[in-house]
């Protein structure tokens, strides 16, 4: 039988409804809460939108989770910039998690007016964006 692996955005996810904000002792206590639980991965946040989130990779480290692994959230590179000097993918890089996850643009009318630029770009900028966090293990 195939297991499967369950990924749990509460700290991330779970913060953008009206009158939600956790504080870095919740998050903290949060993610013991799903570690116990025994999900497979927990998304600790976006790494580049501020210092708690950026504070809360750090202190889960600490913690000694047992069967989650953390990971940190980001966007794939931007259009007018490379990967190694990309600010989202750096972000997730120092957060010095053992995944990553990455959002992309796919609606047609984002990658245009949001990305500015083509649809065959947008494509080159997801496979780079993974080729980097593969490459520095993640």
């Amino acid at each position: 039988m195939t297991k499967v692996a369950l990924y749990d955005t509460t700290l991330r996810d779970g913060m953008q409804a009206e009158g939600v904000s956790f504080s870095l002792k919740d998050k903290l206590a949060i993610a013991q809460w799903l570690d116990s639980l025994g999900l497979d991965y927990i998304e600790g946040g976006y790494a580049a939108s501020n210092p708690k989130e950026m504070q809360f990779f750090k202190e889960v480290a600490g913690l000694g989770l047992t069967n989650s692994r953390i990971a940190a959230f980001g966007s794939t590179r931007r259009a007018d910039c490379c990967v190694a000097d990309d600010v989202s993918l750096n972000a997730i890089l120092a957060c010095k998690t053992p995944a990553a996850t990455i959002v992309g643009k796919t609606w047609d009318l984002h990658v245009k007016l949001v990305l500015g630029c083509s649809l065959d770009e947008n494509l080159t900028i997801c496979a780079a964006s993974i080729a980097y966090l593969k490459s520095k293990g993640r």
